[in-house]
């Protein structure tokens, strides 16, 4: 269930800020997506998981929070992050 390194190394460095940046909300959010997006194919397979239904709602909360802080403290980088992952529509 968890991402290959070098995917994630490819999404920290396409989303973040400076060059030592691993954790602002841009990449916590573009890794959260990514694993959000693989969680949902998996449960489109197996319909009776509830446990990863579990996980993939408290992502999701997760995601929601970091998006809700990014737009109250920067709501430029916010509509740039929505916007180059497509989340909102």
């Amino acid at each position: 269930m968890t991402m290959d390194g070098a995917k994630k190394s490819e999404l920290i460095s396409t989303y973040r800020q400076h060059e030592t940046d691993t954790g602002s909300p841009e990449v916590q959010v573009a890794l959260l997506t990514e694993r959000i997006n693989h969680l949902a194919d998996h449960l489109r397979v197996h319909r009776k998981d509830h446990a990863s239904r579990r996980g993939l709602l408290m992502m999701v909360g997760r995601r929601t929070r970091l998006l809700r802080y990014l737009h109250r403290t920067s709501p430029e980088r916010y509509a740039a992050v929505v916007k180059r992952l497509g989340i909102r529509k």
